[in-house]
C-alpha cells in the first residue's frame, strides 16, 4: 500500500485513481547483434498530484521509459492511459523536460517560457503576464530579459522547466533534468522544486541515477532492474511534507537511501559485469 493510499484509509476516503498508468510496457529494439529487450512487463501508476521518483543502473531502459510515455518512442507492446484513456504518441497532458540542454539561444528567458503559448496563439500580454509568473515561481525574477547564454547551467534548466509549465500539463516527466549539475546545485534545485510541485499540485514522474535525489523529491520510488528493464521493487518514502534538503541529514533519510542501494547495487552490479565482459572480448589493439 502506497503512503497515499494509507492515508486515504486512515482518513476512510477512498484513494485518488491513478492520472498516469503504465500496463505490461515492452520494447524490443533491434540491433546489429540481433534483438534487444529493453523493458519487460513495465507496469506503474501514478496518482493525481503524486511525485514518483523511477531509479536504476545505466542501461536498465528508463529513458527508453520516458521517451514511450511521453510519446517520442510509438512501437511497444502494453498500453498507456491518461486519466483512464489510452493514448499513443504525444498527448497535450503530458510535458517533457530533457537533461540535455533545451532552452532557445536566440531568446530571453520570459521569450522562452512565453514560447508555447507564443505557438498556441495566446494573446502577447497575457502570455508575457504568464509567463512573468512562472519566472517567478522557478525563482528566475529579474533575469526575464537575460539570454540562455547568461545564465548558469542550473538556471537554463530551471528556464526550461517553467517553459514547460507553461502550457498546464497535467502530467510532468522529467529525465535526469540535474545531472549536468554539481551534488550542491543539485540538492538546492531539488528544493526549488518542491516548492514548484507543493504551489501547482503537480503530478510528477522523475528519471533518475541519484539515490539521494529520488528520495528526496518523491512519495515513491520505483527500482528498476539491469536490462532487460522491470520494476524490481516500490518504496514509499514517508518523510514529512513540506520537505527541503535538510532532511537528507535524518536517519529515516539515510535508511531510504540504504534499502534502495542495496536492491540498486545488485542490478549495478550485473550490468559492470557485463560491460567488463564485453571488454574481455574485444580483439586487443594490434591483433
Amino acid at each position: 500500500m502506497t503512503v497515499a493510499e494509507r492515508s486515504a484509509a486512515a482518513a476512510g476516503t477512498a484513494p485518488a485513481r491513478a492520472l498516469l498508468a503504465v500496463e505490461h510496457l515492452t520494447k524490443r529494439f533491434e540491433t546489429p547483434d540481433g534483438s534487444l529487450l529493453a523493458i519487460d512487463d513495465v507496469s506503474l501508476d501514478v496518482r493525481e498530484g503524486e511525485f514518483v521518483g523511477v531509479i536504476g543502473p545505466s542501461g536498465c531502459g528508463k529513458s527508453t521509459l520516458f521517451n514511450i510515455i511521453g510519446g517520442l518512442i510509438e512501437d511497444y507492446d502494453g498500453r498507456i492511459t491518461v486519466n483512464g484513456e489510452t493514448v499513443s504518441g504525444s498527448h497535450r497532458a503530458i510535458g517533457m523536460v530533457f537533461q540535455e540542454e533545451s532552452t532557445f539561444p536566440w531568446r530571453t528567458t520570459i521569450e522562452n517560457v512565453a514560447f508555447p503559448l507564443e505557438a498556441a496563439g495566446m494573446a502577447k500580454t497575457e502570455r508575457l503576464d504568464r509567463a512573468r509568473d512562472l519566472v517567478k515561481l522557478v525563482g528566475l525574477d529579474g533575469f526575464e530579459n537575460r539570454y540562455p547564454a547568461e545564465l548558469s547551467g542550473g538556471m537554463r534548466q530551471r528556464t526550461a522547466l517553467a517553459r514547460t509549465l507553461a502550457f498546464a500539463p497535467k502530467i510532468l516527466l522529467m529525465d535526469e533534468p540535474f545531472a549536468s549539475l554539481d551534488e550542491q546545485t543539485r540538492l538546492l534545485l531539488g528544493d526549488k522544486l518542491l516548492q514548484i510541485q507543493a504551489a501547482l499540485k503537480q503530478t510528477t514522474l522523475l528519471i533518475t541515477h541519484n539515490i539521494a535525489e529520488a528520495v528526496q523529491l518523491s512519495d515513491r520510488v520505483l527500482v528498476m532492474s539491469y536490462r532487460p528493464g522491470r520494476i524490481k521493487r516500490a518504496v514509499d518514502i514517508d518523510l514529512p511534507r513540506p520537505r527541503t534538503s535538510e532532511i537528507i541529514g535524518s536517519e529515516q533519510f539515510g535508511r531510504y537511501v540504504a534499502t534502495i542501494w542495496a536492491d540498486l547495487r545488485e542490478e549495478a552490479s550485473k550490468g559492470l559485469s557485463e560491460s567488463e565482459a564485453a571488454v574481455a572480448h574485444r580483439p586487443a589493439r594490434g591483433h
